[in-house]
């Protein structure tokens, strides 16, 4: 039986809210990061499944997203971001190591994270994240290319109002951010809280592939070798942070493996739940 615990916490002088599903027989306490910027950790809950394993699984909503309050404007970014992921990871953790989970964007936060603060790590996994936003672009814009005559051109003609744009829209995330027909509350839910507050907007863009916000040209490949500690890097087939993606992230870090979830695509953790529960539980259980 899991025992979970929710709250807010102080962080850097705002109300974070957080969510601990605590293993009765702990081995590893894992912290994740979810995506956007700017959905909520909701979309993350099947991970809570870890701790059956003797692994605490740590969620939290991050800066303006979900549940959390808002810091000032000037702090919209991931060098904040960081700063947040530390204070809140001490507040949870104290000096205890923990295995660090980023998804999407929150992947290329816990990458941003590793290194600055890697020695407070015992293992990494970045899901579906990326080093690079420009990168990340031009292959979504390859996955556009094949999408339907008709959703290709009105995506690539850009009227956002249009039914054949908002069709683009909905065909590129049923093939490339989540491959089911019903999306579950909880990836609803993170959705409506994305776009119906200020981060995935101001950071990110109107939608996945249109990343016209304040990372636009953030980029850190080239640092990223530096990060010793030992890393599992996870994505879809039909991901859209491309497998490319994930296998540049994989060349630059040396102590690190990859696995690429047949059939899924973002959302792998809900395509393909136990297989993905159980790749994260095996990486963390042989890292202990």
């Amino acid at each position: 039986m899991k025992n979970i615990e929710e709250g807010y916490k102080n962080i850097k002088g705002i109300k974070i809210y957080y969510k601990i599903f605590r293993a009765e027989n702990e081995v590893a306490k894992l912290m994740t990061l979810h995506g956007g910027p700017g959905m909520s950790h909701d979309y993350l809950l099947p991970l809570a499944d870890l701790a059956k394993n003797g692994i605490t699984v740590i969620f939290y909503d991050q800066f303006g997203c979900g549940r959390s309050e808002e810091p000032e404007l000037k702090n919209f970014n991931i060098d904040y971001g960081v700063e947040e992921a530390e204070s809140f990871r001490k507040k949870i953790s104290g000096n205890e190591k923990i295995f660090l989970m980023g998804s999407s964007y929150g992947g290329a936060l816990a990458l941003a994270y590793s290194l600055k603060y890697q020695d407070n790590l015992r293992g990494l996994i970045i899901s579906g994240g990326l080093p690079s936003i420009p990168m990340t672009v031009t292959e979504m814009s390859k996955l556009i290319d094949n999408l339907s005559p008709e959703s290709r051109k009105a995506l690539k003609q850009g009227d956002m109002d249009s039914d054949g744009y908002k069709k683009g829209v909905e065909e590129f995330y049923h093939k490339h951010l989540l491959r089911m027909d019903h999306y579950p509350d909880d990836v609803m839910k993170s959705l409506n809280y994305g776009y119906n507050r200020n981060v995935y907007r101001i950071m990110n863009g109107p939608n996945e592939f249109t990343i016209n916000g304040t990372i636009k040209n953030w980029d850190i490949t080239d640092k990223i070798s530096s990060i010793k500690i030992p890393t599992l890097i996870t994505c879809g087939e039909y991901d859209e942070v491309t497998p490319n993606i994930a296998n540049i992230i994989h060349s630059k870090i040396a102590n690190s493996e990859i696995v690429v979830f047949k059939n899924c695509s973002h959302l792998s953790m809900w395509e393909n739940r136990e297989l993905y529960n159980k790749t994260l539980s095996e990486f963390i259980k042989s890292k202990i």
